[in-house]
């Protein structure tokens, strides 16, 4: 008895009946996933299972590409399971059929055009794509190994807490730069007048203890720039 997929039944030699496939794949278009119960010379039945979407997936799609991202979906389904799903949450790049292994391969190629990836999975089979990915997002639901290749683990199994973690770390290294813009100013202008700078132009020095106020002011401003974090909406 063979139990699988149709690449199992033509490794296998056995005839899809035009039944069977009529009714597969209207199965497939609806985003149903497709296995075949055969014995080595017939198929017997068809069974069709199918992952239920996350209410928020296609809100949390849709907010990433505000954020400027590509959309891809990796996925061992066939093209028209694939491409209903990708219909539904509204991702146009697919890549259908593709098996473990291959995955982090896929990745490499997106990486080779040029392109920074961040891949998100939580299986067994997507750990070698979680590493070679430039950023690896597991779900914190998932599997040890998934988690452990990541270099962010979601605690919940919310796919929005994707769109969070990518728009707060975009914040974070936005505040770096201010912060170090900042102190880069306050440097150029005050450490010169320090070291007596305006002295030639009238006897300016700066009072110690102003010097103490603008060096404690220049550390809370960069600690409160930092705190504005904390009220960030997304």
């Amino acid at each position: 008895m063979l139990l699988g997929n149709r690449a199992l039944l033509a490794d296998s030699s056995v005839r899809l009946s035009e039944e069977a496939e009529t009714w597969a794949s209207a199965r497939e278009e609806e985003g149903k996933t497709t296995l075949f119960l055969a014995s080595q010379s017939a198929v017997l039945g068809v069974i069709a299972v199918a992952d239920t979407l996350k209410e928020s997936s296609r809100e949390t799609i849709h907010r990433l590409r505000a954020l400027g991202l590509d959309v891809w979906m990796i996925t061992g389904d066939n093209e028209k399971t694939a491409s209903a799903i990708g219909r539904e949450l509204g991702i146009a790049n697919i890549l259908a059929k593709v098996l473990p292994h291959e995955k982090s391969e896929n990745i490499k190629g997106l990486q080779g055009g040029g392109l920074k990836v961040a891949m998100v999975g939580d299986g067994i089979n997507d750990a070698p794509a979680l590493t070679q990915a430039d950023l690896g997002i597991a779900i914190g639901t998932g599997t040890d190994i998934a988690i452990e290749s990541a270099g962010i683990t979601l605690i919940s199994g919310d796919p929005t807490g994707i769109f969070e973690a990518i728009s707060i770390s975009r914040r974070t290294l936005n505040n770096i730069r201010q912060n170090l813009f900042w102190a880069s100013i306050y440097n150029l202008i005050l450490i010169p007048v320090a070291a007596g700078a305006l002295w030639p132009l009238g006897g300016i020095l700066l009072n110690p203890i102003l010097a103490g106020i603008a060096m404690a002011f220049s550390s809370v401003s960069v600690v409160l720039n930092s705190l504005r974090l904390k009220r960030s909406s997304f």
